[in-house]
């Protein structure tokens, strides 16, 4: 690992409150929710908007309020309210990507891929918002007919954390407003300003007040209200299992549906066959993305013995080199950790696992100096009892072990409890269809690793979550389904 200079300069625009078409600041005065801190120096920039009880009502009933009016209006009306920030979205880039990379630490090329993988959303949506959401079926009853359509469900609810601090939510927004439903969004306090850009390019372009809202402040306190109140049809959440499992309890005390996307672990088959250096160049290059902070990040690499040592020094070759820094400084191409507890957590796995038998290949520290950089991290012959091959280290780890046959890598692959995301490397078409239709996990990448598109689904299985972001599945995580039966009358 090379570690360059320090941050530049930089202003950070102080977050606020979006309530019924008013940007405020919060009236809370929460001790739950940290400071702002820039990732690359460890000092404090801002802090997130705490919203009381009073203005999370206000946006929940800003939301209640304009949803009749925005569901009924023209899908080609909300359809240019979408494009129309995708346009502003691309003028305002480069500001947009720097406010990012201070608050989270991410390089900038990083932060503009994030920002321009929302405007491409915003796009692709705005298409599908005029797709037909009804289809006839004839029915039991003789001369009727039955119409199924889909409806707009209602305001919705959107929780976020802030590995992708504004592309995470406005994934579920933009397929929230293509069908018609308003919404209010938590984003992630340790990252409060990052959507906020979003919101704002969507007012600029003529959202009408109230359709959205976005709070901040204590994520335990506003997810309870959130996820508990009456008005709230649907809730769509992403973060870790054990949040998910508490999201799913309120919801469920509710009556409330919710969509879930939660932690990953995620396994890489690479068989005998493939180009070694080649697999090793595109899995590092995944690996390291966002200093490993993704959930469908791939983790527990598992390689065929006979190109094992050779696919482990292309790998551990690849991390020593990476150019480590402030996201700021263009040389970087992997950023510090986005929070600090993130680090700590990070540093305790590898240590844990290195004393129950893994070998530390490379990496395996933090970085001297301020910030909070950990090396890129490369550990082998982990045992099955280790940390790192039990717990998910999101962050720049990963555990390269061999394996003999495919039985095997298939049954490591689906030995935890999680099924996000997983990844197949090999030359032959018939073994990837083999390892993909044995292997548990709702997106899956063959010799690729991008997994992630505007026009698919994410889905997980297992403790991973249910229900989809993203595509056309996005689209109807927001609606529900009304069946009219009719009988003509002579």
């Amino acid at each position: 690992m090379t570690r360059t200079g320090t941050t530049p300069g930089a202003e950070y625009p102080p977050p606020k409150l979006l309530i019924d078409g008013s940007w405020v600041s919060g009236e809370a005065d929460d001790e739950n929710y940290p400071d702002v801190v820039d990732p690359a120096t460890g000092g404090r920039i801002g802090r997130a908007p705490g919203a009381s009880d009073r203005q999370v009502e206000a946006a929940i009933t800003a939301a209640q309020r304009t949803f009749g009016e925005w569901s009924r209006q023209p899908a080609r009306e909300r359809a240019e309210v979408l494009l129309g920030a995708a346009d502003s979205l691309e003028r305002t880039i480069e500001a947009d990507a720097r406010t990012m990379t201070l608050e989270h630490g991410k390089t900038l090329a990083e932060s503009r891929a994030e920002m321009t993988s929302i405007i491409e959303l915003f796009r692709w949506y705005a298409e599908q918002a005029e797709r037909p959401t009804a289809r006839m079926e004839p029915g039991s009853v003789s001369g009727g007919d039955v119409a199924v359509e889909r409806v707009a469900i209602g305001p919705v609810a959107i929780l976020t954390p802030w590995n992708f601090p504004a592309s995470l939510a406005a994934r579920k927004l933009a397929a929230a407003f293509a069908v018609g439903c308003t919404a209010v969004v938590k984003p992630p306090p340790e990252t409060p300003a990052s959507f906020l850009a979003v919101a704002r390019a969507l007012a600029e372009a003529g959202m009408p007040d109230g359709v959205l809202n976005v709070v901040n402040g204590d994520p335990v306190r506003l997810s309870r209200e959130l996820v508990e109140h009456p008005s709230i049809r649907t809730v769509s959440f992403t973060g870790s299992t054990p949040v998910g499992r508490e999201i799913a309890r309120l919801a469920a005390g509710a009556l409330t549906r919710v969509t879930l996307e939660l932690g990953g672990h995620a396994p890489v088959i690479v068989t005998e066959d493939v180009d070694v250096a080649a697999a090793a160049q595109v899995l590092a290059t995944t690996k390291y993305r966002n200093s490993g902070q993704v959930c469908i990040s791939p983790t527990r690499f598992l390689v065929q013995r006979s190109v094992y040592e050779e696919f482990v020094d292309h790998f551990a070759r690849l991390s020593t080199e990476l150019p480590v820094g402030p996201g700021l400084d263009t040389g970087s191409r992997m950023g510090p950790l986005a929070v600090e507890r993130r680090r700590t957590g990070l540093l305790d796995i590898v240590e844990r696992s290195v004393a129950a038998g893994a070998t530390l290949r490379t990496g395996g520290s933090a970085q001297s100096g301020p910030g909070w950089f950990v090396e890129p991290t490369v550990l082998t012959g982990a045992p099955t009892e280790a940390a790192v091959m039990n717990e998910e280290p999101f962050g720049p780890v990963a555990v390269i072990n061999p394996y003999d046959t495919d039985e095997n890598a298939i049954a490591e692959a689906n030995r935890l409890p999680v099924g996000l995301a997983a990844y197949v490397f090999t030359r032959s078409e018939d073994r990837a269809r083999r390892l993909v239709s044995a292997v548990e996990a709702g997106t899956i990448g063959v010799n690729t690793g991008t997994i992630v598109h505007r026009d698919t689904p994410l889905s997980g299985i297992k403790d991973s979550g249910y229900g989809s972001d993203g595509g056309l599945e996005g689209m109807h995580e927001f609606q529900h389904v009304k069946a009219v039966s009719r009988v003509s009358q002579k």
